[in-house]
């Protein structure tokens, strides 16, 4: 097969195994509700096929492209709501636990749903790029970012547990603050896909602060726009920041929020109410040893690859180890608060509530470093 019927082949294996892991929810939902083996049986067989199948996108697409498919947003977001899936069959065998795999593969859905809106299209290299370091590094990362991920998702699952979610606690308030950010995501997804089936990209004359001109082209219609740009926005910004990138992520808390209204009027409920009775047969003392074990996994992979592997490919590229570009700070900051985050519950004994925060919370870090830092801020990973 040439280049182009691999990239078919691979488009085609990644959404059957996208719509696989839709539809194994609901057998996974119905052994947790009503502990029946058949249901489980039915759940695990559909999680594994289409996690082969994800693997089998990931080689075609490697073979069509003739690198490492981890290059942009499309690829890394994609690979790494894989990961987040093989990461979940390892902690499976370990513990056994399907609900995990309830509330881990919704947020793989998310991920892989987030990275769809991407172009995935191939495109050259850029020079920097063009090394097997890129490969090492970037799988890596994605691949400890996806176990640390786990954890998020069992500390959701002990909060939920545990929280009496009918008071309106502070402890409460921001439980539901974080479910709501997961629909935010879907949002943005549903906003992306509805502006590119019924409406054209806009393209505004753009002027940098160094007086150069370009264009600049807007998915979703300006609601902020930089300085300089055709006054079509409600909001100017600096030239500093990207806002056709910011747009898109304001767009994604509007469609959010309407979304998120709809379903508290249409159920009553909050969101952690409508989610809890799915963590009735859980233990909130497994866990919280799982999100534990995420991060003694993950934490040892991440330091390999977001920060060794990374300066040994920093000093290839650009002839340094280290030069303060933003996602190398905040890969530092996350490799920091991981440590903290252990160097707590070995020390001080943090445990059970303090633990799933500090798992959310490094959750939000980790998101915030691979999205908002390579959409939002100026710096030498932005082309990802």
């Amino acid at each position: 097969m040439d280049s182009q019927q691999l990239l078919d082949v691979s488009s085609n294996l990644l959404m059957s195994g996208f719509i696989l892991l839709l539809i194994a929810i609901v057998p996974l939902g119905l052994a947790v509700k009503s502990n029946k083996k058949l249901f489980g049986k039915l759940g695990i067989g559909i999680t594994y096929v289409s996690f082969m199948l994800q693997l089998g996108y990931f080689i075609t697409r490697w073979l069509a492209v003739k690198h490492a498919p981890v290059s942009n947003m499309f690829e890394f977001m994609t690979f790494f709501g894989i990961m987040l899936v093989g990461g979940s069959i390892l902690i499976y065998h370990m513990y056994k636990q399907l609900s995990v795999w309830l509330f881990v593969i919704p947020v793989s859905l998310i991920i892989i749903g987030y990275g769809s809106v991407f172009s995935n299209e191939v495109s050259p290299l850029v020079p920097s790029l063009k090394s097997n370091w890129l490969a090492i590094h970037v799988i890596t990362v994605a691949m400890s970012s996806a176990i640390l991920s786990i954890s998020f998702a069992t500390g959701i699952m002990y909060l939920l547990k545990v929280l009496d979610v009918t008071k309106k606690t502070i402890s409460s308030r921001s439980l539901e603050f974080v479910l709501y950010c997961l629909i935010v995501v879907i949002g943005f997804i549903g906003a992306s896909t509805g502006f590119s089936v019924t409406t054209e990209p806009i393209t505004l004359d753009h002027i940098d602060v160094q007086g150069n001109e370009s264009t600049v082209i807007y998915e979703m219609y300006p609601l902020i726009v930089n300085e300089n740009e055709q006054q079509l926005g409600l909001v100017t910004i600096s030239n500093k920041i990207d806002a056709a990138k910011l747009n898109s992520i304001t767009w994604a808390f509007v469609v959010g929020t309407l979304l998120y209204i709809v379903i508290r009027i249409s159920t009553r409920k909050s969101l952690s109410q409508l989610l809890k009775p799915l963590t009735k047969r859980v233990s909130a003392n497994l866990m919280d040893e799982i999100s534990y074990r995420a991060v003694v996994i993950g934490y040892p992979l991440f330091a390999l690859g977001g920060l060794l592997f990374a300066m040994i490919w920093a000093q290839i590229a650009w002839s340094r180890f280290w030069g303060w570009d933003p996602k190398e700070v905040w890969a530092l900051i996350t490799f920091l608060f991981y440590a903290a985050m252990l160097h707590l519950r070995l020390s001080k004994s943090w445990e059970g509530e303090k633990t799933a925060w500090m798992a959310i919370i490094g959750f939000g870090i980790i998101i915030f470093n691979q999205v908002f830092v390579n959409l939002i801020i100026a710096g030498l990973h932005s082309y990802a």
